[in-house]
């Protein structure tokens, strides 16, 4: 198999069974031509999150990592009734990108962006004490992940999840001398090993964005 097949199959999938439209397009056409790095979670790892956020019935919704709001439009379209997402970037630029991409979409009365370092954030977002999150996606910078996941574990709800991208690392996870991405991926998966409060697996991933894979972690008390 060659990333040629890769993209080929998820190009039919993503084609018979839908993951695309005009405003999804549009995030990811606003994102390119703004100079956005192009690491937007693909269409169908999109839309397994907005089905992952309808099939626990997610009306508060965290995501850490905001980019050009691509995958803050998955999220969104998954709330259900009266719901909302609370997106974190850290990047000003990307912010205003992402702001402009969920108003084009028709959800800014839905998802907040707030910009600054996320660990800056997470505790003031706590502090406010709203309703517990149903659903956390984490895709930010990887060698915050067992502290993004820390602060995930506060605010997540019993019976909630939490995502997070990127863990294969296009198989670099195995190497216990790996760089900082790598490391933050190997610390994640034994603070999460270590927590009685959760379940969690990790899903390698092939598609048009390579080799990589998602954690799946369930909050159970």
């Amino acid at each position: 198999m060659t990333q040629d097949s890769w993209n080929a199959v998820d190009a039919y999938f993503n084609g018979v069974l839908g993951a695309d439209d005009e405003a999804l397009t549009h995030a990811l056409e606003a994102s390119r031509a703004a100079g956005l790095p192009a690491i937007a979670v693909a269409p169908n790892q999109g839309k397994l999150l907005m089905i992952l956020a309808r099939t626990i019935g997610a009306k508060a919704i965290l995501e850490v990592g905001t980019l050009g709001g691509y995958s803050t439009i998955w999220l969104a379209r998954g709330l259900g009734k009266g719901g909302s997402v609370v997106s974190l970037e850290i990047d000003p630029h990307h912010a205003q990108v992402a702001r402009d991409s969920i108003t084009f979409a028709g959800l800014s009365e839905v998802v907040e962006v707030r910009q600054g370092p996320a660990l800056e954030l997470l505790p003031l977002l706590e502090a406010e004490s709203g309703p517990p999150f149903d659903l956390v996606f984490i895709d930010a910078d990887k060698p915050s992940n067992p502290d993004y996941f820390a602060w995930a574990l506060k605010m997540t709800r019993p019976g909630g999840l939490i995502v997070v991208d990127n863990v294969v690392r296009g198989g670099a996870v195995v190497d216990p001398a790996g760089d900082a991405s790598v490391q933050g991926v190997r610390r994640l998966a034994e603070a999460v090993a270590a927590e009685p409060r959760v379940t969690a697996t990790a899903l390698q991933t092939l598609g048009d964005k390579g080799y990589d894979g998602l954690m799946v972690i369930r909050v159970e008390t």
